[in-house]
């Protein structure tokens, strides 16, 4: 799938470029910088090659004085290279040298030497495609489904390649890395927190679900942000006129991601699960929409002790819109009296309900927009739809 339509937009100097797994990073990368070096550290030869000897690199990019571009795709399996490229980067100011870290987890860097560069290049993030990224190939059905991966969207047998993805990870990050001692404990986690998808998290709940440490359990939580799986939300709390709740709301990185994951058996609702996908789905995009912007918007949810909740509440120096979801395709008055009530503790912000029915409509000042349309009209450059 051409992926040369993405909303990213890289820096001119050097960066890192972080992302899940398949969210088509290496692919842009080849597109955008055709002739660039490329060093793949996932190709064995290359990685015995350079972790045992850090400072090849020096003589590899010295060696090629016409380069200007060198990419080196899965940095956090050798953090040692970010010395050589300090090095680099301080030695050929003149060359004006630029180089592009990818990563699909921040986990090893963090606990080995990140903060060499951290200060100096921008981290930025590629995230699953966005519907409008995609135009007329966008299927929300499908989406809801298998999800918005382009290593998923790309695939003879999608649903093949989301049943493997979790398997990697876990192979490859998790157990190679030595992230956690019981795989099998975090694996059970994972699937204990796909019930936690769109929902708020408890620790201590699940710490009982997983019959694990309360602190076992902030640790993994830890280590599926840093791996790029999953993301938290929290309370939006400027100004608060209420008592709000404090527990932050849980989102996988990716709908088809979550659908992996969770379980399905007699008791569980269909409905329930197509809405928390639904939910998830709005989230991806808003987070991705929030990404590629490069501004101060921050993505927050809305919930008061007695129980008025709205999904998500965008927050920044242009954009301040509180968001609604509904899984159904009908909507009334009620479904907006919580939008109602963070207008009446907020007027300046905008309001809009986001639901599975194909009419635009206007509900007691609220806009209601179809599912499909809010999400192919989410584009970075512009206002969020509404």
């Amino acid at each position: 799938m051409d992926i040369a339509g993405r909303f990213f937009r890289p820096p001119e100097g050097s960066y890192f470029l972080f992302g899940p797994r398949g969210t088509g990073k290496s692919t842009w990368l080849h597109q955008h910088y055709p002739e660039a070096i490329y060093i793949d550290l996932l190709h064995p030869e290359t990685f015995r090659t350079y972790v045992a000897m850090p400072e090849r690199l020096l003589a590899m990019v010295n060696a090629n004085k016409q380069a200007r571009n060198f990419i080196i795709d899965e940095i956090q399996k050798i953090p040692e290279l970010l010395d050589a490229v300090h090095k680099l980067m301080e030695d050929n100011r003149q060359r004006n040298l630029q180089f592009i870290l990818t990563g699909s987890s921040a986990t090893k860097l963090k606990r080995a030497g990140v903060n060499l560069l951290g200060g100096r290049l921008p981290w930025k993030t590629m995230h699953p495609f966005m519907a409008a990224e995609l135009g007329n190939l966008f299927n929300l059905p499908q989406s809801l489904q298998q999800g918005l991966l382009p290593l998923v969207l790309d695939a003879r047998e999608p649903d093949k390649i989301l049943n493997a993805y979790i398997t990697v990870y876990l192979k490859e990050e998790v157990q190679t890395e030595g992230l956690v001692r019981n795989i099998g404990n975090f694996s059970r986690f994972l699937e204990i927190m796909s019930f936690s998808h769109g929902a708020i998290h408890s620790t201590a709940e699940t710490s009982r679900e997983c019959q694990a440490g309360r602190k076992a359990v902030a640790g993994y939580l830890h280590i599926l942000e840093d791996l790029l799986l999953g993301f938290l939300v929290p309370v939006f709390t400027k100004r608060a006129k209420r008592k709000l709740v404090h527990h932050r709301k849980f989102y996988y990185m990716d709908t088809g991601v979550f659908r992996s994951l969770r379980p399905r058996g007699p008791l569980d609702i269909p409905e329930e699960i197509g809405g928390a996908a639904l939910e998830g789905l709005v989230a991806q995009h808003l987070r991705g929409w929030i990404s590629y912007r490069q501004d101060t918007h921050q993505l927050y949810y809305w919930r008061t002790k007695d129980g008025a909740e709205v999904d998500f509440v965008v927050y920044g120096d242009k954009e301040f819109t509180a968001i609604e979801v509904k899984s159904s395709r009908t909507v009334s008055s009620k479904d907006v009296r919580s939008l109602q009530s963070f207008i009446a503790d907020y007027p300046q912000a905008r309001a809009c309900l986001v639901y599975a029915g194909p009419e635009r409509l206007e509900l007691n000042g609220i806009t209601c927009l179809p599912c499909e349309e809010f999400l192919l009209k989410m584009r970075p450059d512009e206002s969020l739809p509404g």
